[in-house]
């Protein structure tokens, strides 16, 4: 490997702990940000005449570091801001390196918590988390939600600047603080997850880059709060999910809907670590909604066939998120299940009460589900209209395909 890519790779894997270190000091994720960028300019200047260090990732960090102390010391308000960083600031070591691989720094934890302020909004949110904590670029990020590289720029700048103004505290918050906060930052993994799992617009179903680095974000945050549930939850559940990722889509990249998908191509490592996570999010009646979800698709991975799916315990389990988490879509999901373990003539009523839902008017799941629940009834002609209308109404390429192909199956146009 050049020097060039080499860097390239240590600043991905390590960008969150730089920044988040810089912003530690100088309490502003925006400053932190372009320091972490002069350590990455400093190691293209040094790097190819000294050679790659040792620790790359701790060189980056320190040289971060002390720019960051630097700056501080460079202010007019360096007694003010010394005192609210401690007197160790000047006398710390810096060497930031872990004492293991898997010990993660408590300021990456503070970053996670900062980028995720509710302040911001989710869409926001999700693009200040990718560029600080999952590494990306913008023209990364804007590749990933199918939005113009400006648009990602701007949310970028405009969140760095709301989180100044706000005067938001870089740190993680305690109490009920922490647990309203924490809401919003699982809030943006699972968003993030979602987008790449099941895209809204474009020419693939999947997005693989974005559930990886939902996925790697959940497992940080699982390992940095074992004792929140809900983390250790929404862990279980994106294992769980992203397990089946090799099955969803067939040689030419069509998807393969879950009763037809190939279980032997689901992942069991990740199969085993998603039921292991379950495990620590604690027994079922203290399960919060993410922990309900990901226990429904531990149902999935228990079968050994689609057939064999427990799909009165999954009717049971979507009730009981009904329940805690109000919401249509969660509601089509357990008619959908009911149709499973009841029949579609059991189903067919509580979609058909979804119909009135304002949030479900442009969702073309409402008539996909629809659609199969008739045609299993024998209403052809109805079925077949409510297909055209789910493929008019989604605007991924795939889905639209897929719906169409139903459409076509069920013969008469």
């Amino acid at each position: 490997m050049t020097v060039e890519s080499t860097l390239e790779t240590v600043f991905r894997m390590e960008s969150a702990r730089i920044v988040a270190t810089a912003a530690r000091i100088v309490r502003d994720v925006g400053i932190a940000e372009e320091i972490a960028q002069d350590a990455l300019l400093a190691a293209l200047e040094q790097w190819p005449r000294s050679g790659v260090p040792e620790r790359p990732g701790a060189w980056l960090t320190a040289t971060a570091k002390h720019r960051a102390v630097d700056l501080v010391r460079r202010r007019e308000t360096y007694a003010r801001k010394l005192a609210e960083v401690g007197r160790t600031l000047t006398e710390e070591s810096y060497d930031p390196e872990p004492a293991g691989p898997g010990d993660i720094d408590d300021d990456v934890l503070r970053l996670i918590f900062t980028a995720c302020h509710p302040v911001l909004s989710a869409e926001a949110r999700a693009a200040l988390t990718l560029r600080l904590v999952g590494g990306l670029r913008t023209d990364e990020i804007a590749r990933a939600f199918l939005v113009p590289e400006a648009t990602v720029a701007a949310r970028i700048t405009r969140a760095k600047r709301t989180l100044a103004k706000a005067g938001v505290d870089f740190e993680v918050p305690y109490g009920e603080e922490r647990a309203a906060r924490l809401g919003s930052v699982l809030e943006v993994v699972y968003l993030i997850f979602n987008e790449g799992y099941a895209a809204t617009a474009g020419d693939d179903l999947l997005r693989p880059g974005l559930c990886e680095d939902a996925l790697r974000l959940a497992r940080v945050l699982a390992a940095l709060v074992p004792d929140e549930g809900e983390a250790q939850g929404l862990a279980a559940l994106l294992e769980l999910q992203a397990s089946r990722a090799a099955a969803r889509t067939g040689p030419d990249g069509r998807p393969v809907l879950l009763a037809a998908q190939d279980r032997r191509r689901w992942n069991r490592l990740m199969v085993r670590r998603g039921f292991a996570a379950l495990e620590r999010a604690g027994d079922g009646r203290s399960y919060g909604p993410y922990a309900l979800q990901a226990a429904i698709a531990a149902c999935h991975a228990r079968a050994a066939s689609y057939e064999e799916t427990d799909w009165a315990t999954i009717a049971a389990l979507y009730r009981q998120l009904g329940t805690l988490a109000p919401s249509p879509v969660v509601e089509l999901n357990r008619a959908v299940a009911v149709s499973m373990a009841d029949g579609p003539a059991a189903a067919l009523p509580i979609v058909d009460a979804l119909a009135a839902e304002p949030a479900l008017t442009r969702y073309h799941l409402l008539p996909s589900v629809r659609g199969d629940l008739l045609a299993r009834l024998g209403r052809v002609a109805e079925a077949r209209a409510e297909f055209e209308r789910a493929a008019a109404l989604t605007r991924n390429e795939s889905e639209r395909a897929l719906l169409r192909d139903k459409t076509r199956e069920l013969g008469g146009g």
